[in-house]
């Protein structure tokens, strides 16, 4: 095998490990929420029939046609992503009316994702350990806490890396869709007129004919496209065609195989209803698929548990969030970190979840709230990805987006009734996520400009060096948020000090609106005059900024940095809440709480503790 033929096999086998875990758990329980869930509907062969053509053509629709065919079109430099998109139109739009709006919107996308990632651990793996019920109804006790086990095993180990689990995760998952394509071809043969269910006039006649039960099944059925947003979101990991061809080829016809199976099964069983994809299986073959169900489920975890430190991270980068602590745990892969924070608030969220809820059937009525907002909320932004950079006619974009919006408000009306059932959980996840993201963002802001009405010219310091001013040996670095102006920690240093290094450093570091930054395109340096430097670095929002490194890269653009021998200076801003127009109280107290508990700068931006001086500064905001 050639040396290009083993990479794509590799990436072919890492996709179907990571990309899939979510989509392709979800026969575990979405047939079975449709016909026996909150609002049941009754399991005649026409119902069997509209369903799993609604199943399959909401597949193709959401899945097929918008992510994998239009969607990942509109990467941000390879990456995607809600936030990547986000950032990938924040800069089409840059200037216009509705950069504001658009902004939001991304940013409520985040939090949603927020609320997706603590359920989809929480239903996923209770739904392959409810297989136990199957075995012996008396079971049903140890569900829950077998459940918990599992789940907080996994987050326990996410701190040591997920490099050598993740080595078993593509053939795990291998195994898995084709044990769902053959189970499903099994079922289909013993009644193979169910293929016909594949026309969408059996869907139509479904809604049309019993339209309340066809608009409660949309709310249902939308379970068998969780995950879907995952081909886009793990696009930046394996590439637009790997991902694309193992669905096309292997992932696709199996899930559609095992509904179209698990239909088969009810229409010649109907009580299979309880749970039709462990009865797909005679009882001997239980327990073994509990044990792969419960394997493939902890995989689909670990995908989602890994998005969110990776959405945690960009969030960081993009000014979302404060600076946390991000560990990496391999040497290789860049891709691979652990966000304490972020997993301890998982882990106390999923362990609830399974605690509150007890079952899966609960859990699904708080689940597709989550995931069909953050799908309304991609069609709209790739409208503009459509119009702005690709060119393609307003009309034409006009009667897509239309199109599949429709049926995103459709999936998501179905949804929203749910909320007294458990939507309320991915609603409140959301918004208090989305106030904490929006509060930071604006909190920075309103500091940037605190500062820089504090701000005093370069050119008046420079010009007041005078006899009185000693100039140390060495180089001093001063880490400042704003290109122009005096940092506050210069100004101190001066005034309390009376001295001024020999070679002064202003250095601002700079979220780019791409993943990653060239090195050639890494530093910009000004040259000020009588020992001043203006430094403006920039990180891609995917990248961990390590500012010695970045100017230890600018040796080329004059940048000559003896280690030993510089000194980084730090302003510690203490943040006072005021009545001062910006923030409401609240929000300003939260904003200065978060300010408190962010990773200490020298940590995050990897400066040696030994060599910096922090100053403390008050502002009111």
């Amino acid at each position: 095998m050639s040396d290009d033929r083993r990479k794509l096999a590799g990436l072919l086998l890492g996709a179907l490990g990571v990309v899939y875990g979510d989509i392709g758990t979800s026969p575990l329980y979405a047939l079975r929420e449709t016909f026996a869930g909150h609002h049941p509907i009754p399991v005649t062969p026409e119902n069997v029939f509209g369903v799993l053509s609604l199943v399959f053509w909401t597949v193709m629709l959401l899945v097929t046609v918008k992510y994998v065919l239009i969607i990942m079109r509109a990467d941000n430099h390879g990456e995607g992503g809600s936030l990547a998109l986000l950032a990938l139109v924040t800069d089409l739009t840059r200037g216009m009316r509705v950069s504001r709006p658009l902004m939001l919107l991304g940013i409520f996308a985040a939090a949603l994702f927020y609320g997706d990632s603590m359920i989809t651990p929480a239903i996923s793996v209770l739904s392959a350990v409810e297989g136990l019920e199957v075995i012996a109804p008396e079971l049903e006790s140890v569900v829950v806490p077998v459940t918990a086990v599992v789940l907080a095993g996994l987050f326990v180990l996410q701190k040591k890396g997920t490099g050598a689990v993740g080595m078993l995760f593509g053939p795990i998952m291998l195994v898995w869709f084709a044990v769902l394509a053959v189970l499903g071809v099994i079922n289909i043969l013993a009644h193979p007129g169910v293929l016909a269910a594949l026309s969408p006039g059996y869907a139509a006649a479904f809604v049309i004919g019993h339209p309340l039960a066809g608009f409660f099944a949309l709310g249902t059925v939308v379970l068998a496209v969780t995950g879907g947003e995952a081909l886009y979101t793990d696009m930046g990991h394996f590439g637009r065609f790997p991902i694309r061809l193992t669905w096309f080829t292997f992932v696709m016809p199996a899930l559609m195989l095992n509904y179209l199976g698990q239909g088969a099964l009810l229409l010649d069983n109907p009580a299979a209803v309880t749970n039709p994809f462990y009865k797909l299986v005679p009882d001997w073959a239980v327990p073994p698929l509990i044990i792969l169900a419960t394997l493939a489920t902890v995989i689909a975890s670990q995908a989602v548990i890994s998005g969110a430190f990776s959405v945690a991270r960009q969030a960081v980068q993009l000014g979302l969030l404060p600076r946390m602590t991000i560990v990496h745990t391999s040497g290789a892969e860049e891709g691979q970190i652990y966000v304490p924070f972020t997993n301890w608030t998982l882990v106390v969220a999923v362990i609830a979840l399974v605690v509150g809820f007890q079952s899966s059937s609960n859990l699904a009525a708080a689940y597709g709230i989550a995931v069909t907002g953050t799908m309304m909320i991609d069609t709209i932004l790739v409208a503009f990805v459509m119009l702005y950079l690709w060119k393609w006619p307003r009309l034409l974009v006009v009667l897509l987006i239309g199109g599949l919006l429709l049926v995103d408000v459709a999936f998501f009306s179905a949804n929203f009734i749910k909320v007294t059932q458990g939507g309320w959980f991915s609603l409140f996840i959301a918004f208090l996520s989305f106030t904490v993201l929006t509060t930071w963002r604006r909190g920075r802001e309103l500091v940037r400009n605190q500062l820089t009405r504090q701000s005093v010219p370069l050119d008046a310091v420079m010009r007041s060096l005078g006899p009185d001013i000693s100039r140390a040996k060495g180089t001093a670095v001063f880490m400042t948020s704003t290109s122009d102006g005096v940092p506050a920690a210069l100004l101190h240093n001066v005034k309390h000090n009376q001295t001024v290094h020999e070679r002064v450093m202003l250095v601002t570091v700079k979220t780019a609106d791409s993943p990653y930054v060239a090195e050639a395109e890494r530093g910009t340096v000004t040259t000020l005059g009588d020992g001043f430097w203006r430094i403006l670095i920039r990180f891609g929002f995917m990248e961990t900024p390590d500012v010695p490194a970045a100017l230890a890269g600018l040796a080329d653009k004059g940048v000559v940095l003896d280690p030993m021998k510089t000194s980084y200076f730090l302003s510690r801003d203490t943040i006072v809440p005021s009545l001062q127009p910006g923030m409401a109280v609240w929000r300003e107290r939260l904003f200065a709480f978060m300010a408190l508990n962010a990773t200490r700068a020298t940590v995050f931006f990897k400066i040696p503790t030994e060599r910096v001086v922090e100053l403390g500064t008050q502002l009111e905001i």
